[in-house]
């Protein structure tokens, strides 16, 4: 098989409530773009730097009233600083894809509407520490329910937010589809409320034409 034409760099992001399966899906993506040939990393918010993984501890570990609100959002922005520097640009530069398990967008959903109203300060902090919006953002839709069930199924250490209950989930996902609507030109919405093979699919056929229309 021929390798494809370099591309220029491209950020995808995948949001999605907690337990849609965001993080399989962008693996599986990651995983179907390298057999094709392309250079890909794969990331995670908050994360992807020694820095910012550090911060992950403290933001998703521990009691849910541990910080609030504003405190979170500062943390938030310092881990997507650090991590931008270190990995997400210099992978740009280099013509990579970068393909990364949450961005701005949770920011802008959980502490900007859901956890706190306070969405002008997160975009003044964007505008100011961060300014990169993703090429593409992949969003898996379910059911919050569902997904917090999934969520909690795992039994991992990482459940600070799962600890806030359905509640938080359901204004997880009305604030991830007003943003969809808001940054229409880059979201493409999946719904996430079938067999992971199915979701798989469809992600890849829609990140695909995208890169193509890139060209």
């Amino acid at each position: 098989m021929t390798p494809p034409r370099p591309l220029p760099g491209h950020f995808i992001s995948f949001e999605g409530i907690d337990g849609s399966g965001k993080s399989t899906q962008a693996r599986i993506l990651a995983d179907h773009l390298r057999d094709a040939g392309h250079d890909v990393v794969l990331t995670r918010e908050p994360g992807g730097s020694p820095g910012a993984e550090e911060i992950r501890a403290l933001v998703l570990q521990g009691d849910p009233d541990r910080w609030s609100a504003e405190t979170e959002l500062l943390l938030f922005t310092a881990a997507r600083r650090d991590h931008l520097e270190r990995l997400i640009e210099p992978a740009l530069a280099e013509g990579k894809i970068v393909i990364c398990d949450r961005f701005a967008d949770s920011t802008r959903m959980y502490q900007g509407t859901s956890r706190g109203d306070l969405r002008g300060k997160v975009d003044v902090l964007h505008s100011l520490m961060i300014t990169r919006e993703p090429d593409l953002t992949v969003l898996i839709d379910m059911d919050p329910a569902q997904g917090l069930a999934r969520a909690k199924g795992r039994q991992g250490v990482e459940e600070r937010f799962e600890d806030f209950g359905t509640g938080l989930q359901e204004k997880m996902r009305a604030g991830f589809l007003d943003l969809a609507r808001e940054f229409a030109s880059r979201f493409r919405i999946i719904d996430g409320a079938r067999d992971i093979d199915a979701v798989a699919t469809d992600v890849q056929k829609t990140v695909v034409t995208y890169l193509a229309a890139a060209r």
